[in-house]
């Protein structure tokens, strides 16, 4: 019954514990930052053709998101600050300033954020964050539509997270005090960011049908996460509850989280919230996968593939290759590199994991179903 799986079938059946002939095969995190473009001298051609030529399932990341900006909207076009050849600086329409770095592998830092006060939020909200700004939708979102409803790969709603949309537009630190001093704007921001997504994936969902929810939160480093279990229960742990709940009225199947970081300390609460996937558990800070996979069945997982081995050499590359089999054997695990690919990894080191990681998911079952 499973020789004939779609993309989109393999993919949910996975993440969800439900018997499969094996994992899907997916980019993930499989492109560089800016750096794919650095690749055309060594292999000619790869910006355009590196998923045909490496054989990747699906589009993306390995499944696709509607093209319906669920972001701050009708923010107008940056007012540059200042250009130098190492940098340029921007203020964006909701007040934000950001450094944009030319070179190197992580490009952008906020000098600024929109929001610091109750003033700023208001203005904020009712400027850029209105669900019936006709701005979302793309014109061709008619065609588009026509086009998903044909698909056999997965389809994504995106949520700019519960913490993650606040933390964009305050700051981590600046965040970390309103929890204590402001709780009350900190509610108001999280519960109309979310009530606007709602209302966003209501009208999506009259048109197409959907196989998750991905809430960007990127609520830890590598010491650890960024809110307490009790902020994460206070604040947190009701929207998640509605996001669900609203999942489940609407048969989707998956709520999956991207955090970086190690976010173990939240992993238990976040299933008892309703989420039931999580990626990247990037290597270096420590995520312990197998440990989380056994210690909660329940949860899907993505990535988990430690990056730096593609600069480390094949050795080190067929060591992570060999750990990833057995992480796919555990059950609800698609594998692929645990963040972006960094500008020290060469295609030829790069294609070198991928088809070797291609060959591991062809080759192992699942044993957990």
């Amino acid at each position: 019954m499973t020789a004939s799986l779609t993309h989109r079938e393999r993919f949910v059946r996975v993440l969800t514990g439900q018997p499969t002939d094996r994992v899907p095969f997916i980019k993930l995190f499989g492109g560089t930052n800016a750096h794919v473009g650095d690749w055309e001298a060594e292999a000619p051609g790869v910006s355009t053709h590196i998923d045909e030529w490496l054989q990747f399932e699906g589009p993306y990341r390995g499944w696709q998101i509607a093209s319906v900006n669920m972001d701050l909207s009708s923010l107008g076009p940056d007012e540059v600050l200042s250009d130098t050849p190492d940098e340029l600086v921007v203020r964006r329409g909701d007040g934000e300033i950001r450094r944009h770095n030319k070179s190197g592998d992580y490009h952008t830092q906020p000098l600024r954020f929109a929001v610091a006060d109750r003033n700023d939020w208001d203005r904020v909200r009712s400027l850029h964050l209105r669900a019936d700004d006709p701005t979302r939708f793309a014109p061709d979102w008619p065609a588009e539509v026509e086009r998903l409803r044909a698909r056999d790969y997965p389809l994504q709603l995106t949520h700019w997270g519960i913490y993650g949309f606040i933390r964009k537009l305050m700051g981590d630190e600046a965040l970390a005090y309103a929890f204590y001093d402001t709780p009350d704007l900190v509610d108001d921001i999280m519960t109309t960011y979310t009530d606007v997504a709602i209302s966003l994936w209501e009208r999506m969902l009259s048109e197409l049908d959907f196989d998750l929810i991905e809430c960007w939160e990127d609520m830890a480093y590598r010491s650890g996460a960024l809110v307490s279990p009790a902020v994460f229960r206070r604040f947190m742990q009701p929207h998640y509850r509605r996001i669900r709940a609203f999942a489940d009225v609407h048969r989707i199947p998956i709520v999956l989280v991207d955090s970086d970081g190690l976010i173990d300390a939240l992993t238990g609460l976040m299933l008892e919230s309703g989420v039931n996937a999580l990626y990247p558990f990037e290597v270096q800070s420590g995520n312990d996968l197998a440990g989380l996979l056994q210690r909660y069945p329940q949860l899907g997982a993505l990535g988990g593939l430690d990056k730096r081995v593609m600069s480390q050499g094949r050795a080190a590359i067929d060591a992570e290759l060999e750990r990833a089999r057995g992480l796919i054997r555990i059950g609800r695990f698609i594998p692929g590199p645990d963040h972006f690919v960094l500008s020290d990894v060469t295609y030829a080191s790069y294609a070198y994991f991928m088809q070797g990681l291609r060959r591991v998911v062809m080759e192992t079952r699942p044993l957990s179903g």
